[in-house]
């Protein structure tokens, strides 16, 4: 029997904030595979490695976690006054699915250097040193994004000395901007800053549902038993807990409208995420490193594809930084209340500061922007090689 020879396509692994990922250019995929769809699914999943019902990504580029188990396509934009297309597929581990619902925040901050060594960023809009501003459009959710990227001698500095929890060593410093971060959504879809979450045989709750960043619902920690200082290990083998989420995530997704109906869940797993916020607690994070409750604003948990992350995850960020902005969100009042411009909130892994600069015009409070700093390295350049899928 004759096999094909596996194919190859030019790609790199980078970093981005806590997350990592294989990012592409376009015009670099099979030409079956530059159009959304079944094969572009396929190739996907096969660089990643899924579906793996061992979990481990054994035989793909996948780090087998929510945080490692994503792609991004990049292009020249289609949009005026924008330097690149940057579109976003979480892939399912278990699971033959890819989640093109959501952006990932973190990845972000790794577009503008992919962007500027692949040559998709105009040459008279990248400056030898100083800050490249990349013009980011995020096409699965169709909002601007501006990536302050330094340049150094002509080229993407990475190295630096800013420190992020959640990523172990230091790197340079960058500076995410998301430009009306709600876009054509409703920023609170059920009109509501406070709303009540019926869940049959869990439950009913207080809840924020909220679309910035990412369509997101925040629960108080004390309301589902939890403290809000909880790390992985005190989580993600809980398999009834972990059931439980799912089940609250199914029911407010119905309620912000993203679905019909609860069984509609099981296909959007990128969004929306579930968090659960506490007033402020002293904790040791993951690293040993000891958190203290004057140091931080709140506490914040937040589960994705399933399972609680180990730090934050940058669109979730987004929208932490906006419910904190607005009084009366179950955000901002566990972050103690009142107008405020920015929060540092601790996670898994440590603490994050964001800010957002929201108004109220015309009755509804509208998000300007929303503003965090990560960091990006290039881990390895080259090809990856799979096996053919394009049928």
């Amino acid at each position: 029997m004759n096999h094909k020879p596996q194919i190859t396509i030019p790609a790199t692994y980078m970093r981005g904030g806590t997350s990592k990922g294989v990012f592409f250019k376009l015009t670099d995929f099979p030409e079956a595979a530059q159009v959304p769809g079944e094969v572009r699914d396929r190739l996907l999943l096969r660089v990643i490695g899924s579906p793996d019902p061992y979990g481990k990504h054994t035989d793909g580029m996948g780090g087998a976690t929510s945080s490692t188990s994503k792609t991004v396509i990049l292009s020249k934009s289609s949009q005026p006054d924008h330097d690149v297309d940057y579109l976003f597929g979480q892939v399912s581990i278990d699971k033959a699915f890819v989640d093109w619902s959501g952006n990932c925040g973190n990845l972000t901050a790794a577009v503008g250097a992919f962007a500027i060594k692949s040559a998709l960023v105009e040459k008279d809009r990248v400056p030898d040193n100083g800050v490249a501003v990349v013009r980011i459009w995020q096409a699965n959710i169709k909002q601007t994004i501006l990536a302050h990227i330094p340049m150094t001698a002509g080229a993407v500095q990475e190295t630096g000395d800013f420190e992020l929890d959640g990523v172990t060593f230091p790197a340079a410093e960058v500076k995410v901007e998301f430009v009306n971060p709600v876009g054509d959504a409703k920023l609170f879809p059920t009109g509501q800053l406070v709303d009540t979450l019926d869940v049959p045989g869990v439950g009913t709750f207080e809840a924020t549902f909220i679309n910035a960043g990412i369509p997101t619902i925040f629960l108080n920690a004390d309301a589902i038993n939890y403290r809000g200082t909880e790390l992985q290990g005190d989580f993600n083998g809980d398999q009834d807990a972990l059931a439980m989420f799912e089940t609250i995530r199914a029911h407010g997704a119905v309620k912000m409208g993203l679905i019909q109906d609860i069984t509609e869940a099981a296909d959007r797993q990128h969004t929306p995420k579930v968090a659960f916020v506490a007033p402020p607690k002293s904790y040791t994070s993951s690293s040993g490193k000891s958190i203290e409750s004057g140091d931080i604003d709140l506490n914040v948990r937040a589960l994705s594809m399933g399972l609680l992350h180990h730090a934050m995850m940058g669109t979730a960020a987004v929208a932490i930084a906006t419910a904190s902005a607005i009084p009366g969100t179950l955000v901002n009042l566990a972050a103690g209340g009142g107008d405020r411009t920015e929060v540092r909130f601790g996670h898994p892994s440590g603490t994050l500061k964001v800010g957002a600069e929201v108004s109220m015009q015309a009755g509804q409070w509208q998000v300007n922007k929303v503003i965090m700093s990560r960091s990006a390295r290039v881990l390895m350049s080259g090809q990856v090689h799979v096996p053919d899928v394009i049928g």
